[in-house]
């Protein structure tokens, strides 16, 4: 670690000012708080002495913002802690994106699937519009806005207790209406 924070303090321009000698002085004492900070967020090495480096490269830029120069450590681990968390939050989102990407199907549906799907719908629905009007307003508000139960019950005017009835029977009038959509090969 000790020929980064050399190899670090030979790349740093140098304008000959009073700041640079000042955080030269640091350099060599704040490069190990540095990693060990990274090392906790990212339990990497590598990713850690990178960020580290990336982290004094950005404080030798913004050293002349900072205004008590007896704080430098401390604006060192907040500059380095919250550098390392947007570093781990970003590869948790492309992770997240690539996982996604390897789930989506890469199966092309035919025609005959496209057809099966459009009659289950029209099947659904006929269903759906076949319930009373009690039972279809509170599955329509349930199950397709997607409310919760307290908010269909503030929507209708009624207790909870009575929109968990009505969802109860809904799905068990629903579920003969299409029991013939059900196959063993649907079944899982």
């Amino acid at each position: 670690m000790n020929e980064l924070v050399g190899r670090l303090s030979g790349t740093l321009v140098s304008d000959g000012t009073d700041l640079d000698a000042q955080f030269e002085a640091r350099l060599a004492d704040s490069f190990p708080l540095a990693f060990r900070v990274a090392f906790s967020v990212l339990r990497h090495r590598q990713d850690a002495e990178d960020l580290a480096q990336e982290a004094f490269v950005k404080a030798h830029r913004r050293l002349a913002e900072l205004r008590d120069r007896e704080r430098f450590r401390a604006w060192l681990v907040r500059m380095v802690w919250r550098m390392a968390l947007d570093r781990r939050r970003g590869e948790k989102r492309r992770e997240a994106r690539e996982q996604v990407v390897a789930i989506a199907p890469t199966t092309v549906t035919t025609v005959e699937d496209d057809a099966i799907a459009r009659e289950r719908e029209a099947a659904l629905w006929a269903a759906i519009d076949a319930l009373p009007e009690k039972l279809r307003v509170a599955i329509v508000l349930s199950s397709i806005e997607g409310h919760d139960v307290k908010a269909v019950a503030g929507l209708l005017g009624v207790p909870e207790g009575t929109v968990k009835s009505r969802l109860f029977l809904a799905r068990k009038q629903l579920e003969e209406a299409l029991s013939w959509l059900v196959t063993p090969a649907t079944i899982r």
